[in-house]
């Protein structure tokens, strides 16, 4: 099978253009129920109710003894019901027994003995006169919510406390907006995992970065599989990219407990050597490339494809910083789409420096924010990292270039903090200085002066 046709693919799609291509070409996820668990940070899509009284039985809120009317009481045995003047024993959390009017302390109670020798429950220690009041110490029924009451709001996003709540409720599910999950098909028979790589080998950049990089751009680290250079392997990772299905990272999840992925996101393969197998397997798995090449650099060589099962294929450059761009531009919108999201702003900056033109080619620049002044950072070639970690974001330099001062495109990093807010350019009247009357010396003033 012949690999797609060469034409026009470098500049296929402006960088605005593919971003927002890769917004539109997907599909919300439909919400679905998730285990309590795997809900944090999750979306709900639905109003969730209270199943039952919250809680579903008056309990005791203190250590002591569940009471019927005053002192002294007749001792009882727990969980029977209480005529007057009986009590029994009750830990904290327990069930009220029947005919229990409140709870006393067990430091505001003694165990005495009548006048038959018989053990009954006096109040001392710490005891207040009156003690206990009818009520005291009892946590009543539906005291936090009422059968049918919204304890969660459709459109919450969830923090532990609310997953609290669901659990209390009796839930082991949530219903949530879906999210797409991302799996990972990382390639080269030059990379290594671990140690200082040798002459002809790199580095893997990619397993330490790319699934945090996607979990904070809105899509569910699936797990990862590593394949060398040849096709074969290539394409079998391709057509199941699952966690064990080849050789998967060991850290990875069971392959049968995981549903399919959603998006595959791989590295290398995208260019045009003989060695680059992207275009030829997506064909053979009979997909569709919607974006074939960015008019960008770095990541110009990034591919988006749809296989017939429904999920998405991006190909990354094989360069770590040519990568993450091409994963910012395609990826983030991407997975924004799925995940019921937006589409990013793109904000402005004022450039530190003058940038020269680079017709028919948007470049994403790192930057330090200097003074006030978007620098682009050093150490910010295709192949490099340096700049990225480094930086306060990525300018969007248009192909006419920027003059030292213009205001240039920007967004920020996923990690990283928001744009500062651009400066107000309007001229602003002036006020007129304000005058104020000086001060008479201090001392005796002499007055000669006026004689004259």
């Amino acid at each position: 099978m012949t690999e797609a046709p060469e034409q026009g693919h470098h500049a296929a799609h402006t960088w605005h253009e593919a971003r927002q291509r890769a917004f539109d070409v997907a599909t919300p996820i439909p919400a679905s129920p998730v285990p309590l668990r795997g809900a944090l940070g999750r979306t709900l899509a639905q109003d969730v109710l209270a199943l039952q009284d919250m809680p579903h039985y008056a309990s005791s809120a203190m250590d002591g003894w569940a009471v019927n009317g005053s002192g002294p009481w007749i001792l009882s045995e727990p969980g029977q019901r209480l005529a007057p003047h009986q009590a029994s024993p009750i830990v904290t959390g327990g069930l009220i027994p029947p005919g229990a009017k409140a709870v006393l302390r067990s430091e505001s109670g003694i165990i005495a003995t009548d006048d038959d020798g018989l053990p009954v429950l006096v109040l001392g220690g710490t005891a207040k006169p009156g003690e206990p009041r009818n009520g005291q110490h009892i946590r009543k029924a539906a005291e936090e919510a009422a059968e049918g009451e919204v304890l969660l709001k459709k459109a919450t996003v969830l923090n532990p406390a609310h997953l609290a709540v669901a659990a209390l409720a009796g839930l082991d599910e949530l219903p949530v907006l879906g999210k797409p999950l991302v799996r990972f098909l990382l390639t080269g028979s030059e990379v290594v995992e671990q140690g200082v790589p040798a002459p002809g080998q790199v580095r893997d950049t990619f397993g330490p970065q790319l699934g945090s990089v996607v979990e904070l751009l809105g899509g569910i680290d699936g797990g990862l599989v590593r394949v060398g250079d040849n096709y074969g392997e290539w394409l079998a990772a391709l057509q199941d990219a699952e966690p064990g299905t080849l050789e998967a990272d060991t850290t990875e999840l069971d392959a049968g407990a995981e549903p399919p992925a959603d998006v595959v996101i791989t590295t290398g393969g995208t260019g045009r050597s003989g060695t680059d197998h992207f275009r030829k397997a997506v064909a053979e798995l009979g997909g569709t490339l919607l974006i074939d090449g960015i008019a960008m650099r770095p990541g110009h060589p990034a591919v988006l494809a749809e296989l017939p099962d429904g999920r998405f294929v991006l190909g990354l450059p094989g360069n770590p910083l040519a990568a993450m761009m091409a994963l910012f531009t395609v990826g983030g919108p991407l997975l924004a789409a799925l995940g019921h999201g937006r589409l990013g702003d793109v904000g402005e900056v004022p450039c530190g420096s003058m940038i020269d033109a680079d017709p028919g080619r948007t470049r994403l620049m790192p930057f330090k924010l200097v003074y006030g002044l978007a620098s682009p950072s050093q150490h910010a070639g295709p192949g490099m990292m340096r700049g990225l970690a480094g930086a306060d974001g990525v300018m969007v330099v248009p192909p006419h270039g920027v003059q030292m001062g213009e205001p240039v495109p920007a967004f920020p990093l996923p990690w990283g903090k928001p744009l500062p807010a651009p400066q107000a350019t309007e001229d602003k009247p002036r006020k007129a200085p304000v005058r104020t009357a000086k001060k008479p010396p201090a001392g005796p003033v002499d007055w000669s002066a006026l004689d004259a």
